[in-house]
């Protein structure tokens, strides 16, 4: 199967969750948000890369919707962390920018799937 941009991109992204994960812990000592932030932003690229491989189109947009809503939920934990100045502006915005590109490019995907049933 070829590369996918979604597959590609999804996965740099749930890297850079991983470095901000470590920067939570080692840093600033945070344990709570740092893990919830881990879970939704890795699990992106997770079911994205499982989407790839599904047994039927159900299952391929099922996945796809749950990248989706990963993505929003990456997003919430983006601003509170922001907020509660755990991060700085900069790199929130740097994160929330490739955070919206995927749900975009998520969304997109699963209405062209759903359309094409």
């Amino acid at each position: 199967m070829p590369e996918s941009i979604l597959k590609t991109k999804s996965k740099a992204f749930a890297i850079r969750i991983v470095h901000l994960y470590k920067y939570l812990q080692k840093e600033k000592q945070e344990y709570v948000l740092s893990k919830q932030i881990l879970r939704s932003g890795t699990s992106i690229g997770a079911n994205v890369h499982e989407a790839l491989f599904g047994q039927s189109k159900k299952d391929f947009i099922s996945k796809m919707q749950i990248a989706l809503k990963e993505a929003s939920e990456t997003e919430y934990w983006l601003s509170i962390l922001t907020q509660t100045d755990y991060i700085e502006t900069r790199l929130s915005v740097s994160l929330m920018d490739d955070c919206q590109e995927l749900a975009k490019m998520l969304h997109a995907t699963v209405k062209t799937a759903k359309d094409n049933e």
